[in-house]
């Protein structure tokens, strides 16, 4: 017949006792983990984090070339081939009241494009400007032959001594 244990039996070496102190210390480690790890998590110096739900936004052609334009200026050298997203322009009109916010450069585009107009990307120093446009669907017959249309741009901010730079081809346009 087995024999009843009590707190003072210490059969297999382990006393009752020392089970429930080696549970409490488990506890407490993890508690103690669990506690260090929600500070970590917290930030330093009582910022915020902020958690999103969508990925951050991957950069189009344009804005990786305007990047490029303001972080190598003046040694730009073109793009190559021709970009429907990123059309050179044919010119700009740089206005006298440099407060304005407003410029107008000339796109040029296919005859039978079916939407075209203007990407802009401001800085300190630039206004990037890039014409873009949507061909209409591929049935039918069309000319190749260019049209330009003047288009106006409304600036975040007055263009002041900013320079005004075509996207396709790296170079300024209506130069101070």
């Amino acid at each position: 017949m087995p024999r009843p244990r009590t707190h003072t039996d210490t059969r297999n070496g382990i006393h009752p006792g020392s089970r429930s102190r080696a549970r409490s210390r488990a506890v407490a480690a993890v508690l103690a983990m669990a506690a260090t790890g929600t500070v970590a998590l917290s930030g330093c110096g009582g910022q915020t984090q902020k958690v999103g739900t969508e990925p951050p936004k991957k950069q189009d052609p344009f804005e990786r070339r305007a990047d490029q334009i303001e972080r190598d200026w003046p040694k730009v050298s073109p793009v190559s081939g021709r970009k429907d997203a990123m059309l050179p322009l044919v010119g700009a009109d740089r206005p006298k009241d440099t407060a304005t916010r407003e410029i107008t450069v000339t796109v040029g585009h296919g005859a039978c494009d079916a939407k075209y107009g203007v990407h802009t990307h401001e800085s300190k120093g630039f206004v990037v400007v890039a014409g873009w446009s949507k061909k209409k669907n591929a049935k039918g017959m069309c000319t190749e032959q260019l049209a330009t249309d003047k288009v106006k741009v409304r600036l975040t901010s007055p263009l002041d001594d900013r320079k005004i730079v075509d996207a396709a081809t790296g170079k300024q346009l209506a130069g101070k």
